[in-house]
């Protein structure tokens, strides 16, 4: 395995061979019942994700570097940049795929019928991404790396099997009209993919390549995602309500408060508390007009402008956990620490978000050597089990993201944390008005997490 030599003394996503022999495999699902999350805790295939993760979290963390006065010089990177603007080639064909795939909605017109969510021309617009996806990539990956095969005679599966799953995954159910997290990490693991592919070797080192793709391709793809949601009116997968941080997305509040995080040299690790000079006020996401203009350039007030476009009432009704967040008093860096451990106990440890997601040879089920036994908590022995009479979702058919009641992660020494704080936020949350008394919401346990093996204080992914 090659492993790209920027900024050498942080992890990142390994890069294949590809003169090397490589077994390419159809992706299937492994994930079956609850308990199957305790194994997916301990697979190659989580460790990459976690790994990819902080990789794309960290590039996008402000850069401190010295002028030729002698004075710090701050580099910032945000939405509409030439990271976006002018990107790598590989960034370039992909942003074309994906307005291609946007394109498809103007064939497909929603259906007139009297329906609040889930239009069902979405499943023609589907149908239509099924049936393009193969010139789809054609046009726009390096034969190199589309048409890599198992062997040397060239028999078996190729790299295309696998990208095309997780591609088909990442818009959507045509089967549940929906859209949640799960979709996303479907296109966070098409980008893995890639990266593992070599499909970015173009790019430049030091954490450039890593922006283009976190502002040039998943930024991007959110828009077409959110033009969907829009246009068929799809349900949120499987959502906790008000009791979700969101109901669509994750991602991008990770890379948004990376955004605003206090800058760093490229040799340092994430910062972990701390501010940007002259950034947002983590509380300014309860003002519209703040967030709509800043939406324009950092991805965190984008999802959150997302929430404005869909969702009436005020904040800290329809989404009491964004706004318990606003109250965070150490700055931007301590909001990106806890969207880690959060995506970690929200979306990987849950069982109806990752029992979609498939498995093949570049997102692995077999084992990490170097991975902990996951502790078997009470959450880990009530993970919910499937349904025998539920037909399993055919392959490319979307991971879905309906969240549940527990959470695979042993829960911390301490007290609990009130219902409806963040698991990690400290001091009094931002003043609301008087509301009437809620009950205690059942993912209460679930916020009461530990850390994964990669969101150590160091940042850095274990093996």
């Amino acid at each position: 395995m090659e492993t790209p030599q920027h900024e050498a003394s942080f992890p990142t996503l390994e890069v294949l061979d590809l003169t090397a022999p490589h077994i390419f495999l159809s992706p299937t699902k492994q994930i079956n019942d609850g308990p199957d999350v305790g194994t997916f805790l301990t697979t190659k295939a989580y460790r990459d994700i976690g790994i990819f993760i902080l990789q794309l979290n960290r590039a996008m963390c402000p850069r401190r570097s010295k002028g030729d006065d002698g004075k710090d010089r701050i580099q910032t990177f945000l939405i509409g940049s030439e990271y976006e603007t002018q990107p790598a080639e590989s960034v370039r064909k992909l942003q074309q795929m994906l307005a291609k795939v946007e394109s498809f909605i103007d064939e497909a017109p929603p259906d007139a019928g009297p329906r609040r969510f889930g239009n069902i021309s979405f499943r023609k617009w589907y149908q239509l991404l099924e049936k393009r996806v193969a010139n789809l990539l054609k046009e726009h990956l390096p034969e190199s790396v589309l048409r890599h095969s198992s062997g040397d005679d060239g028999e078996g599966s190729t790299a295309e099997v696998e990208i095309t799953a997780y591609l088909l995954g990442a818009f959507g159910s045509a089967q549940r009209l929906d859209y949640g997290t799960g979709h996303e990490l479907s296109f966070l693991a098409f980008l893995g993919c890639l990266w593992k592919l070599g499909a970015f070797k173009d790019g430049n080192p030091n954490g450039d390549i890593e922006r283009n793709i976190v502002l040039g391709i998943f930024e991007p793809y959110l828009r077409v995602v959110r033009r969907l949601i829009l246009t068929y009116t799809l349900e949120p997968a499987g959502t906790h309500g008000v009791w979700g941080l969101d109901d669509h997305s994750f991602q991008p509040y990770i890379f948004g408060s990376a955004q605003l995080t206090r800058a760093i040299s490229d040799m340092e690790p994430m910062p972990t508390e701390g501010s940007l000079p002259r950034a947002p006020k983590t509380s300014s996401i309860v003002k519209a007009e703040y967030v709509d203009e800043e939406r324009k350039r950092n991805m965190y007030f984008s999802a959150v402008g997302f929430i404005n476009d869909v969702k009436k009432g005020p904040f800290w009704e329809h989404s009491p956990i964004l706004f318990d967040i606003s109250g965070v008093k150490d700055g931007w860096g301590k909001i990106n620490k806890g969207m880690i451990k959060m995506f970690n106990a929200e979306v990987l440890s849950k069982f109806p978000v990752v029992q979609h997601f498939y498995f093949g040879s570049l997102f692995s089920w077999d084992q990490d050597p170097h991975a902990a036994t996951p502790s078997q908590s009470i959450h880990m022995v009530n993970q919910p089990i499937a349904s025998s009479s539920m037909p399993p979702p055919p392959v490319g058919g979307g991971t879905a993201a309906p969240w549940a009641n527990a959470t695979s992660m042993p829960p911390p020494t301490g007290p609990g944390i009130p219902y409806s704080r963040a698991p990690w936020t400290s001091g009094q949350p931002t003043a609301r008005p008087q509301q009437s008394q809620r009950e205690p919401h059942p993912a209460n346990e679930a916020f009461r997490v530990s850390q994964a093996p990669w969101t150590k204080s160091s940042d850095r992914p274990s093996g």
